[in-house]
Formats: structure tokens, C-alpha cells, sequence
């Protein structure tokens, strides 16, 4: 596949909440350009490119003195918009990627299916995980424990995967989000990358 053209693919999302841009290369070397105004969020989506091996730059403006849920939902949305667009007809993929990733104390496991037919199942967090603030205060605005399975269903839905994600093992709050972000990270990393020994589309079906 050494004469595939880059899969990219820039989506322009605005609403009276938010105002997001997001460019995507997924056959990039995992370099981004992140700001949604959410600084945790940003040091997430950042580890994403990186694991991923995506090429990212997003830019969102939104009501963060409300809080952080519109631009944090909004970006993942526009992102997984940006996801579906770049893999065009899913020719040649892999299709099935899966991860487990450690982060000290904490691990977590994703299982990606490139479907076209989104599902999320998420699962495992610690009780109280989801009203964790991490970052914020006087640096910013919070991210809260919660997001984090609003941005895996949404980045599913609007991406078109079928994605499972567990924490088997964790204690810190911000462990606990990490790993579980550069877990999606390898698993879509896997999915998207082509087979050499797949013809056309990687289903029975003839489409995905």
C-alpha cells in the first residue's frame, strides 16, 4: 500500500455552543496541534495523535464559562465525523483492532471493530470516577470523570465503529482517563492500518 494516497479529512462543526475545525491524516506520524480550550482534553486528544499515529490539529472555541461538556462533546463529534470521512470506502483495512494499555497502577483494554455500524460499550471505571474535576481552578476549566464515556460514544457514533472499552485496574483519576484514551489510540491505530494480504473491502458483506 506504499502508493495510498494519505487519508485525510477536515470538518468544520458550529453551533450556538461551540465552533469546532478538526483535520485529520491517519496515516500521519502522530503529530497535533490541540486547543479546545479544555486543558486536559487537549493533553488527551494530544496522547490520541500520538498513539494513534494520526496527524491532528483541532481548534475549538466554545462556552467553557458554562464548562467544559459543549466543546468537549462537540470536538468529539467533529472528530469522529473527521474519522469516517478519512477512511473513504475502508479498502484493504484491517478492520479489527485491539489494546490493552498499562499506566502504572491502571489498566485499561479497547477492542475497535470498524464497522460502519456504531456501538459503545464502556465499562470498569471506579465508583466516583465520573464526578472526578481534573485540571481547572484557577488554571482553567475542569474535565469531569464523566466525559470520558460521552467522548468514547460520541467519537463512536459519529466515527461509525463498534467500540468496547474496559478499565481492568486503576486508582488515579487522571491514570485512569489516560489509559483509556491511548488504549482507543492502538485499537483504532490497528483498525485503520491496511493488510497487504486484504482485497478490497474486509467484509462478507461487500461494505462497511
Amino acid at each position: 500500500m506504499s502508493d495510498q494516497q494519505p487519508r485525510t479529512a477536515r470538518v468544520e462543526r458550529s453551533t450556538s455552543e461551540s465552533s469546532v475545525s478538526v483535520l485529520i491524516n491517519l496515516d500521519g506520524r502522530g503529530e497535533s496541534v490541540i486547543n479546545t480550550g479544555v486543558g486536559f482534553y487537549d493533553h488527551m486528544l494530544t496522547a490520541l495523535a500520538r498513539h494513534g499515529l494520526f496527524d491532528l490539529e483541532v481548534q475549538t472555541k466554545g462556552d467553557v464559562w458554562i464548562d467544559a461538556h459543549h466543546s468537549v462533546e462537540d470536538t468529539a463529534i467533529s472528530l469522529g465525523q473527521a474519522i469516517r470521512q478519512a477512511l473513504g470506502d475502508k479498502s484493504g483495512i484491517r478492520r479489527f483492532g485491539d489494546a490493552m494499555v498499562p499506566l502504572d497502577e491502571t489498566l485499561a483494554q479497547a477492542v475497535v471493530d470498524v464497522s460502519g455500524r456504531p456501538y459503545c460499550v464502556h465499562s470498569g471505571e471506579p465508583a466516583g470516577q465520573e464526578y472526578v474535576q481534573i485540571g481547572g481552578g484557577t488554571a482553567g476549566v475542569p474535565y469531569v470523570g464523566s466525559l470520558t464515556r460521552h467522548v468514547m460514544e460520541s467519537l463512536a457514533f459519529h466515527a461509525g465503529i463498534c467500540l468496547h472499552l474496559r478499565v481492568l485496574a486503576g486508582r488515579d483519576p487522571h491514570h485512569i482517563v489516560e489509559a483509556q484514551f491511548k488504549a482507543v489510540a492502538r485499537a483504532l491505530r490497528d483498525a485503520v492500518a491496511f493488510d497487504p494480504r486484504v482485497t478490497g473491502i474486509p467484509s462478507t458483506k461487500g461494505t462497511l
